[in-house]
C-alpha cells in the first residue's frame, strides 16, 4: 500500500490564524485586553460579595478620617476681624461647625454666603491661616438713616438695606429720619440734602419722599420745604439764602414751594391769611369813607 505524503501547506484555519496574529490590533487585544478583562471579571466577582465591599468601604473611610484629622488639617480657633461685638456674636451663633474640626469639613464659599446673609454684613472674606485659625474678615454696613414705615422704625445703610430695628429716634439721634414711598432707594440724595441744610439742620425733623420722585423737608414749627425732583440741594440752598436775607422762615409761613425753580412760591398759614384779609378789608373800609 502506497503511503500518503504529508502536505506541508497550512490548513485553512491555521492560515487564517496566522494571518490574524499578524494584525496589530488583534495582538494588542491578546496582550492587553484579555488580561484586563480577566482581571476586571475576577475583581468584580470578588467585590460583589457584600462583606468584602463593606470591609473595603470601612477601610477607605478610616484612611480618610486618619488623614483629615491630622493636626496640620485641624481648625481650632475662629477669628472674626472688622466686626462689632454684636455682629461677631451673631456670627458665632450661626457658625455651622463646632470647633475643633477638620478643615475638610468647611465649604468656604457656602460659609461666606451664610455670613453675608446677616443684615449687618456688607461683605465677608473667609480664609484658613496657619496654626489652625479660620479668619473671617467682615465689612459691616454703616448706618446711614432711620426709615419710618408702617412696620416701625428701622436703621438702613446708604443702599437702603435694613441693618437693625430701632425702638425710638433717641437710639440714633445722629441719623436723619426718612419716610415715604421709595425713601430707602434715595438715601444718598437725602444725605446730601441733610449735609447742605447748614443753619436749618437743627430745625429739620425729617425728610419725606413724595411719589418716589422728590423730597419734602419737614421743619419744626409745622413748616415744610417742597424740593424739586432735579437739583434738590441747589433749591434748598436758595431757601437758606432767602431766609438769611429776609428771615422768611421766621414769618407765619407753612410751605415754601421750590418745585418750580423759575417760580418759587410760599403758602401762608390759615391764621396769617385771615389776618391779611382783615387788614385788607380794614384798609378798603377806610378808603371808602
Amino acid at each position: 500500500m502506497q503511503k500518503l505524503r504529508h502536505d506541508p501547506a497550512p490548513s485553512r484555519w491555521s492560515y487564517r490564524m496566522q494571518r490574524l496574529m499578524l494584525t496589530p490590533i488583534f495582538r494588542k487585544l491578546l496582550r492587553v485586553g484579555l488580561p484586563f478583562a480577566l482581571s476586571f471579571g475576577a475583581a468584580s466577582l470578588y467585590l460583589n460579595q457584600p462583606e468584602v465591599r463593606d470591609s473595603l468601604i470601612t477601610r477607605i473611610a478610616e484612611i480618610r478620617e486618619t488623614i483629615e484629622e491630622r493636626p496640620e488639617f485641624m481648625v481650632n480657633l475662629l477669628a472674626v476681624e472688622g466686626a462689632s461685638d454684636e455682629v461677631a456674636s451673631e456670627i458665632r451663633e450661626i457658625f455651622p461647625v463646632a470647633l475643633p474640626a477638620s478643615s475638610f469639613d468647611f465649604d468656604l464659599d457656602e460659609l461666606r454666603i451664610t455670613i453675608e446673609d446677616l443684615p449687618a454684613v456688607a461683605s465677608a472674606a473667609v480664609r484658613l491661616r496657619q496654626g489652625g485659625v479660620l479668619e473671617l474678615a467682615i465689612t459691616e454696613r454703616q448706618p446711614a438713616a432711620l426709615l419710618r414705615t408702617r412696620a416701625g422704625l428701622s436703621v438702613i445703610d446708604v443702599e437702603g438695606v435694613t441693618i437693625a430695628q430701632a425702638q425710638s429716634l433717641s437710639d440714633y439721634p445722629e441719623l436723619p429720619l426718612l419716610t415715604g414711598e421709595g425713601a430707602e432707594a434715595s438715601v444718598a440724595e437725602a444725605q446730601a440734602i441733610e449735609a447742605a441744610a447748614g443753619p436749618l439742620a437743627p430745625r429739620i425733623l425729617g425728610l419725606v419722599r413724595m411719589g418716589a420722585r422728590r423730597w419734602d423737608v419737614v421743619l419744626d414749627g409745622e413748616q415744610r420745604i417742597l424740593l424739586p425732583e432735579a437739583a434738590p440741594v441747589r433749591a434748598l440752598e436758595r431757601v437758606i439764602v432767602l431766609n438769611e436775607t429776609n428771615d422768611m422762615l421766621e414769618r407765619d409761613i407753612a410751605v415754601v414751594d421750590m418745585r418750580l425753580a423759575e417760580r418759587p412760591a410760599i403758602r401762608m398759614r390759615e391764621r396769617a391769611v385771615e389776618a391779611w384779609w382783615q387788614v385788607r378789608n380794614s384798609v378798603a373800609g377806610v378808603k371808602d369813607q
